[in-house]
């Protein structure tokens, strides 16, 4: 093997480590294996038969598919021989979102956990994972569109939280909030003008704490499931916080409320 091929396998080993898989017959190897992908970039305008077989047996399996165009690829590339296809695996398996409120009833404890709303950055989801780890909770909910996944850059920067915290993921997080509600789940968002602060809002019985994303906050659909819409006082000039810093706060007011019991 001469040193050009040599660098390439290992550009591609280096790559599929990190959790991204190049190239259109190792993506349909990854599928045919069952692998746990997040999401598949295709290069937008191919007419290629291949990329379409892809992209309908990858949609067939419940993943997403989403048309990307070169520019974007050759950026996420690693090993710069992506033919128009990268897909994006999961450093471990989704539960669902009942095995997240039965880990709460074999604890004893009144559910806690933590539905991200279009959490796109990959950092954010990590520190967010992290804390509910340390803060105790039973686990953490994220959309299948419009979020970051269980990538390798959220497993780093949750520093080995994803390995503990159950994470589950739906299609729908409207649908899921009207579902935790029927499980007696109380749904407290997050807003610069909610109708309390944080500090009036009782956080002690079965809650789920939504965090919308930095740029937009929570979407409208998602607000108007919320039970309670809660504040976190700011005295300073900056009107908010990154998505981590606040779910933070709220978290361990949680965990506040829940050992003064």
């Amino acid at each position: 093997m001469d040193k050009e091929r040599r660098e390439k396998t290992v550009r591609a080993q280096d790559a599929e480590a990190d959790g991204i898989i190049e190239g259109r017959n190792a993506v349909i190897e990854a599928l045919r294996a069952g692998a746990t992908i997040d999401k598949i970039f295709i290069q937008k305008g191919e007419t290629d038969k291949t990329l379409g077989h892809i992209a309908s047996t990858a949609r067939a399996a419940g993943v997403v598919v989403v048309d990307a165009d070169k520019r974007k690829l050759d950026f996420m590339s690693r090993t710069h021989a992506h033919q128009g296809v990268i897909a994006l695996t999961s450093v471990r398996e989704y539960v669902s979102v009942e095995d997240i409120l039965n880990i709460a009833r074999e604890k004893g404890e009144k559910p806690l956990i933590v539905v991200c709303d279009e959490i796109s950055d990959p950092h954010n989801l990590g520190a967010i994972i992290r804390t509910a780890e340390c803060a105790g909770a039973h686990g953490v909910v994220i959309p299948k569109r419009r979020s970051a996944g269980l990538t390798s850059v959220v497993a780093k920067t949750s520093a080995g939280a994803v390995s503990y915290v159950p994470v589950a993921r739906v299609p729908n997080i409207p649908a899921l909030l009207e579902q935790l509600q029927k499980e007696g789940v109380w749904v407290f968002g997050t807003a610069a003008e909610g109708a309390c602060d944080l500090y009036s809002a009782d956080l002690k019985g079965p809650a789920a704490i939504v965090i919308g994303s930095e740029g937009d906050g929570m979407t409208r659909l998602v607000r108007e499931k919320c039970d309670f819409l809660v504040s976190i006082p700011m005295k300073g000039s900056i009107s908010s916080l990154n998505a981590s810093a606040a779910a933070a706060i709220l978290l361990y007011e949680a965990v506040r409320q829940r050992l003064g019991q």
